[in-house]
């Protein structure tokens, strides 16, 4: 049986939102969000946001994201990291729990 464990995040992203929140003069957290719909069943959403009652925080270098409840079970031993590509930037998510992805990489199925 293994082990379910929350979501781990990358120094690389917290390092990234860190950026994001210096350029803001902000403090806001990654919200790291799975909806229903997409080309493949569900999606990511990612956005910033304030802690809410009910979320998990995931902190690390003074940064923090948060997921919620409800999204929790589907990004479970999931990596939240940040990549910077020839086609652009973005937070990615590696979820071991995706039996297949889109190209776009924001949607996913289980």
């Amino acid at each position: 049986m293994s082990l379910t464990l929350p979501p781990k995040v990358t120094d690389r992203a917290f390092a990234r939102l860190a950026e994001i929140n210096e350029a803001s003069g902000e403090a806001k957290a990654l919200r790291v969000a799975v909806n229903g719909g997409g080309c493949s069943g569900f999606q990511y959403e990612i956005t910033l946001d304030e802690p809410g009652t009910d979320d998990l925080v995931l902190e690390g270098k003074g940064q923090k994201v948060l997921v919620d409840t409800v999204s929790l079970p589907f990004l479970a031993n999931a990596t939240i990291d940040f990549s910077e590509e020839l086609i652009g930037a973005r937070f990615v998510i590696n979820n071991p729990n995706a039996t297949s992805s889109c190209g776009c990489g924001t949607s996913f199925s289980i």
